[in-house]
């Protein structure tokens, strides 16, 4: 029979266990050794699996609890594991002692994203966007970084994984219930649930509940519609992560956007909290969080223009795509049915809206409505999340800032990082020395002996077969077999063969399958008599990618041959909890993504976190910090070949000859103890050198002194007076801009002859500029100069100011001057342009505003140095 209604039962715990309560509903067991020890202690044979405070204290017994509360040692444990909790959340960190040193830091940071891996225990994420963003807001905690962070809770979470008999992926989507969950209701202060409502057109509402998540120190709040005031549409509107057609794509994001802003001011107004200085906007998911403040101000009486710099002085927009194609863009005239003055945003222009989000570029649609477009048109700060992504980026939005070349565009670079308490095997934790988040290198891993290193990975290996066993035996039971045709997964994989992992999400640049390119190749390594490999594969394609899902198969169907079957797996579900052990008993971690369509990749990190060397394209955050020592790069032929199929079977040749001739070898390559000598020291250089450069505190770090304090100072400075008078002068600026120009330039340099100069010498630059209705203190004129090619174009720039020779000749121009220093050799040229300029602007590109010179308007030009 099947239930009518479904409830949760909580247990009374005694009251000498009532801590353990506390400790389930705060996340830091996730990351905490200690603390999942002790619950495992709960209950033995249940804690054994996958750790779940929750849902372990709910099914534990009464018997079994009173017996807990009596003893002795238990309950010491449990002070220990409290008190340490109390000490993490109320005692200074990283972030109060920048404070302390007099650093102008913001009061409170909101950090929005459409997903969030924090553990497995809260299945709401679908790859990596997920969970970077679950490592961000540990180590803000660790670091106690005032964090603030805001998501939608899906109530069937992203899918669940499994494989039909000829391994075709089948999708599930497992109900779940928040009470069952590490969540906890937000409500007011006389009992009833908090809630956000949103205007819908024709007169409906989306109400949605507030779901609170303690992730450390820092509080997550998820979004909720499915309650009892919502139509059965609205209702379903956070069923799932991606999931759904555009308009219900666009409902989930105005929901955690605008809805997002208002969850923010419920939980401060009941909790204290100071609100948010700086706004955090994680892909352009949640960028409608930049209306609702808007509209927050407009409420107060700032008219659209003066809101919208308020808005962008204190926000942070980080993209993590690097192709168009992922970007959500939505129909023009649907976004303005519900933001539009029936919908959500009345008193509002909505024409003001839609500009916002128009592609303006060369190329761009008009009829669409780009989420990464208002993105960062209403943050003063952007980032990519790795050297290579940024340089991407800029290239990529470049048609945003016309005149300027795609290095200036303004958005530059974080590079990822990982929580190594989240992913780094307690046995290997140790090496890299305290954890505690804040950034700093480490020579822990120096004082292991060889032998004592190698037989812990070993240990880690041999961790990985046994789960891979078992997890593989599940995988074929659910695929139709039958126990007594699975005798041969005792003999999959072997915990001293040489250990390959590869595990990501399945769209078709990351090449899944490139690995297959030649099977008879692939058969030889991994049936080599003497050099063996094995391979662990996971991965999901998304529900609508059938061309995923026939990637998977491929791969399924080969590693279903007996064969090679016990060299080669693929297991499905990949997750969390799949990933926690799988980085540590991995040798070598694959990567051969598409360059340059990886952002960051940050699976690889969390390998080289455990001593796992790293087999990549130079793509992402390996692009940035390969080194020899820490793995090796696949050559790659990009830009050589148009031919996709003549380019794969390079790439995959080339990976074939690295792991044949130099991986295999060296990982086989033993003295006279037994030992790998140079693989070890390989790995002990990844976990003493590599290993503290992707840590997540230190990216968070990053963010903090490189865009959240600079985006704090400037919301600060940009009031409401001020948001006016910038408003004002840019209408000005951009009115007046057709007429300022650069009219003659004059060049001198000191012992020039024929066109050359000396290195070291100096060019003495005059320049007249015609400002229009502008003054000089609106512009700051430049003298652009560097290394120039064939064509004339500056590389390698190098900017100097000039500046004011008096005031206007008798026809309105005004006289600029300066040095420029030549430094250095070769064929040399300069330009000189003019840059809107204000103390409230970031960048002199933010107006995507530049006067040139014509061909015509100097001399000396194109001076070429010996």
């Amino acid at each position: 029979m099947k239930a009518i209604r479904r409830f949760t039962v909580r247990p009374v715990l005694p009251e000498p266990l009532r801590p353990l309560s506390d400790l389930a509903r705060n996340l830091r067991w996730s990351w905490h050794t200690d603390t999942r020890e002790l619950f495992r202690a709960v209950d033995p044979v249940a804690g054994s699996a996958e750790c779940d405070p929750v849902r372990l204290l709910g099914a534990v017994s009464a018997g079994r609890l009173a017996e807990l509360a009596g003893d002795t040692q238990f309950l010491r444990r449990l002070a220990e594991a409290s008190a340490d909790l109390r000490a993490y959340l109320d005692g200074p960190r990283w972030y109060q002692d920048r404070l302390a040193r007099g650093a102008e830091l913001p009061a409170a940071v909101a950090y929005f994203s459409p997903e969030f891996g924090v553990t497995a225990a809260l299945p709401q994420y679908s790859g990596g966007l997920g969970i970077l963003a679950g490592d961000h807001l540990k180590a803000a905690s660790d670091l106690g970084v005032p964090l603030v962070a805001v998501g939608l809770l899906y109530r069937h979470g992203y899918f669940r994984q499994s494989l039909s008999r000829d391994g075709w992926q089948q999708e599930h989507y497992p109900v779940l219930d928040p009470n069952e969950l590490p969540l906890t209701l937000l409500r007011e202060a006389d009992g009833s649930p908090s809630r956000v409502v949103l205007a819908l057109p024709g007169g409906r509402s989306l109400h949605a509940h507030i779901w609170h998540a303690r992730v450390g120190r820092v509080p997550l709040l998820m979004l909720d519609s499915a309650v009892e005031e919502n139509a059965p549409g609205e209702r379903e509107v956070t069923d799932r992560l991606y999931g759904g057609g555009s308009e219900h794509r666009l409902l989930q994001e105005m929901l955690l956007g605008i809805g997002g802003v208002r969850a923010v001011r419920t939980y401060c107004r009941l909790t204290g909290r100071p609100a948010p200085e700086v706004f955090h906007t994680n892909e352009g998911h949640a960028g409608f969080l930049g209306l609702e403040r808007i509209r927050e101000l407009a409420d107060t009486g700032l008219d659209f223009d003066a809101a919208v710099e308020a808005v962008r002085a204190g926000t942070v927009f980080t993209t993590h795509t690097p192709v168009p194609a992922g970007i959500d863009r939505f129909d023009r005239e649907l976004v303005a049915r519900h933001l539009g003055d029936d919908g959500e945003l009345p008193g509002v222009d909505v024409e003001h809206v839609l500009r916002l989000g128009k592609e303006t570029y060369p190329g761009g649609e008009p009829g669409l409505f780009n989420m990464a477009v208002m993105g960062l048109r209403l943050a003063q700060r952007a980032n990519g999340v790795s050297t290579l992504h940024g340089q991407v980026s800029r290239e990529m939005f470049a048609g945003l800032w016309p005149g300027f070349d795609a290095a200036e565009v303004p958005i530059t670079s974080v590079t990822n990082g990982v929580h190594a308490p989240t992913w780094v095997a307690p046995e290997i934790l140790p090496l890299h020395g305290p954890c505690d988040g804040a950034p700093g290198g480490t020579e822990a891993a120096d004082g292991i002996p060889d032998r004592e290193l190698w037989e812990l990975r070993r240990t880690l290996r041999a961790r990985l077969v046994t789960e891979v066993r078992e997890r593989l035996h599940a995988a074929w039971r659910d695929r139709g077999a039958q126990a007594a045709e699975l005798g041969w997964i005792d003999g999959v994989l072997d915990p001293d063969v040489l250990t390959i992992g590869f595990a990501r999400r399945v769209p078709s640049y990351k090449r899944l399958t490139l690995m297959l390119r030649d099977h008879d190749r692939l058969r030889e390594l991994l049936l080599h008599p003497t050099r063996p490999v094995q391979i662990v594969v996971a991965g999901k394609a998304h529900p609508a990618d059938d061309g995923g899902k026939r990637l998977v198969r491929e791969l399924v169907r080969f590693s279903d041959d007996p064969r090679v079957r016990h060299r080669i797996v693929f297991l499905p579900d990949y997750g969390m909890a799949l990933a926690r052990n799988l980085y540590p008993g991995c040798d070598v971690w694959l990567n051969n993504p598409l360059r340059p369509l990886e952002a960051c990749g940050t699976s690889g990190m969390k390998a080289a976190l455990n001593g796992c060397l790293n087999l990549s394209v130079l793509d992402g955050w390996w692009d940035e910090w390969y080194e020899p020592d820490f793995g090796w790069a696949i050559p790659t032929a990009d830009g050589s070949t148009p031919d996709e199929d003549r380019r794969d079977d390079l790439e995959a040749g080339a990976l074939y000859e690295l792991i044949e001739d130099r991986i295999a070898p060296r990982f086989y390559d033993r003295d006279g103890e037994g030992l790998p000598g140079r693989w070890i020291e390989m790995v002990r250089r990844t976990l003493r050198d590599l290993g503290p450069k992707v840590l997540a505190g230190r990216m968070v770090a990053e963010y903090v002194e490189r865009l959240y304090a600079p985006a704090a100072l400037a919301h600060r400075a940009t009031d409401r007076g001020a948001a006016r008078r910038l408003a004002a002068w840019k209408t000005r600026v951009r009115s007046a801009w057709p007429e300022v120009a650069v009219d003659h330039v004059e060049a001198a340099a000191t012992d020039a002859a024929g066109g050359s100069a000396e290195l070291g010498s100096t060019l003495v630059l005059r320049v007249r500029i015609a400002l229009g209705e502008l003054e000089p203190g609106d512009v700051e004129v430049q003298a652009v100069a560097g290394r120039v090619d064939a064509a004339d174009g500056i590389s390698d720039a190098q900017v100097f100011p000039l500046k004011p020779a008096g005031g206007q000749d008798l026809e309105g121009r005004w006289l600029y001057e300066g040095p420029l220093t030549l430094d250095r050799t070769g064929p040399y040229g300069y330009t000189v342009r003019v840059l809107p300029s204000h103390p409230l602007l970031a960048t002199g590109a933010e107006l995507g505003l530049v006067a040139l010179p014509p061909d015509s308007a100097g001399d000396g030009a194109g001076l070429l140095m010996r």
